[in-house]
């Protein structure tokens, strides 16, 4: 199977933060990005595989910084790794106000797409390469945190 540049699965979505994605202080409810980030994954995930996929994991997510109602919300997802049929994907959302032009990092998310064939059983996944200094220090460090993945798995037992 060939190997494919991480490059070749991002996908960049746009999203306005409207008064209804808000809580009480006026900044998008973390569930509302949860979903932003699970739906890009997918979409991500789907691109590289050329296939049906879903989500094993949510790995991690971290909120950094809040959104508020009017910002633009630009979401960017890549894969980073693959098992055998899994993907692990990297996906940052950053918010903008459009008015000052203010740019910030506000959450951060690793998460597992395993693709699937018509009978929804595991497919293999063409193997990824990165290019750029974000892609080498995220793929030389996906063995780290596939290993956490499997010690969580094992945890479970």
């Amino acid at each position: 199977m060939e190997k494919l540049a991480m490059s070749a699965s991002k996908i960049i979505q746009t999203r306005l933060v409207l008064p209804p994605d808000t809580n009480h202080l006026n900044t998008i409810f973390g569930g509302r990005i949860l979903a932003y980030i699970d739906e890009i994954g997918a979409l991500c995930a789907m691109k590289h595989a050329k296939s049906t996929v879903v989500t094993a994991s949510i790995d991690s997510v971290d909120f950094l910084s809040p959104a508020k109602a009017g910002d633009a919300l630009t979401l960017e997802a890549f894969v980073t790794y693959t098992g055998r049929t899994s993907m692990e994907i990297y996906v940052k959302v950053v918010a903008k106000d459009l008015i000052n032009q203010h740019e910030r990092l506000t959450t951060e998310s690793f998460l597992t797409m395993v693709a699937v064939d018509e009978q929804g059983k595991p497919r293999p996944v063409p193997q990824v390469y990165p290019e750029t200094e974000e892609e080498k220090i995220l793929f030389e460090s996906a063995p780290f945190r596939r290993e956490n993945r499997k010690q969580r798995a094992a945890n479970r037992k």
